[in-house]
């Protein structure tokens, strides 16, 4: 058996989200249906984690297993992308792995970004591809609100009701954030996130950024563990997965 990693790139506007469910065309359904076709062999793709609906990557990680070994890697991805490309999905890149790297379960760290277009026309290019928020941001206290997430935390406020996980415990190592012309992009970094706390954490920063809270409040709403206290999660179409280290 030969494992391969690869790397995906997509726009996640006209998915359902990574995983593959009942209903619904999703990125990890679709990448599995073309490799199985290519290779002749029907294999099963694991990514690093889900992203939802609406969310791209810039590289998102997965690794499959196949009986033959493939002989010349940058043909397959020619190939692949051939069919992949159409549906603004593209594979970057196929390394060979042993079998005792996952892609879920290797990964060291995973770096989101969100990005936020604060100006007062909407982006007409990068469409779908940020929230836009007219509303001038005060970045100062967007990074000081930023600041109190960092380190390993009760995420609750931040987690989905319908998320699966253990624990709400995560550890933030870093947030970062930066503006260039009009356009605010945060860089969350974490070994794992609670489903849609980035966007979750976003949205209660945004409140922060406009003054409809103060430092004090937004402290007040993360420490409370209660989801009915959050911000609304900003939206899906401005959330991005960087990159996932190993």
């Amino acid at each position: 058996m030969h494992r391969y990693q690869i790397l995906i790139e997509y726009v996640g506007t006209n998915f359902i989200g990574w995983q593959i469910q009942s209903k619904g065309q999703s990125i990890q359904k679709l990448v599995q249906i073309k490799i199985s076709k290519l290779l002749k062999e029907k294999i099963k793709l694991v990514g690093s984690g889900r992203t939802d609906s609406g969310v791209h990557a810039i590289e998102q990680s997965a690794h499959f297993d196949c009986k033959k070994k493939i002989l010349n890697l940058d043909k397959f991805l020619q190939s692949i992308n051939y069919f992949l490309n159409i549906k603004l999905v593209s594979i970057t890149n196929i390394k060979k792995k042993s079998l005792n790297f996952h892609a879920r379960f290797s990964a060291k760290q995973r770096i989101y970004t969100y990005v936020i277009f604060n100006r007062t026309s909407k982006p007409s290019i990068e469409r779908n591809r940020g929230w836009h928020i007219r509303k001038k941001l005060d970045l100062k206290l967007m990074k000081k609100g930023a600041k109190k997430l960092l380190g390993t935390n009760d995420f609750s406020t931040y987690r989905s009701s319908s998320c699966h996980a253990k624990s709400p415990i995560r550890t933030i190592t870093s947030i970062k954030i930066k503006e260039v012309k009009n356009k605010i992009q945060i860089n969350f970094q974490s070994k794992s996130f609670l489903q849609q706390q980035v966007r979750s954490m976003v949205g209660c920063l945004k409140y922060l950024a406009e003054k409809k809270w103060d430092l004090k409040k937004f402290e007040n709403v993360f420490k409370s563990k209660k989801r009915t206290l959050c911000a609304p999660p900003a939206p899906a179409h401005g959330l991005f997965l960087e990159k996932v280290i190993y």
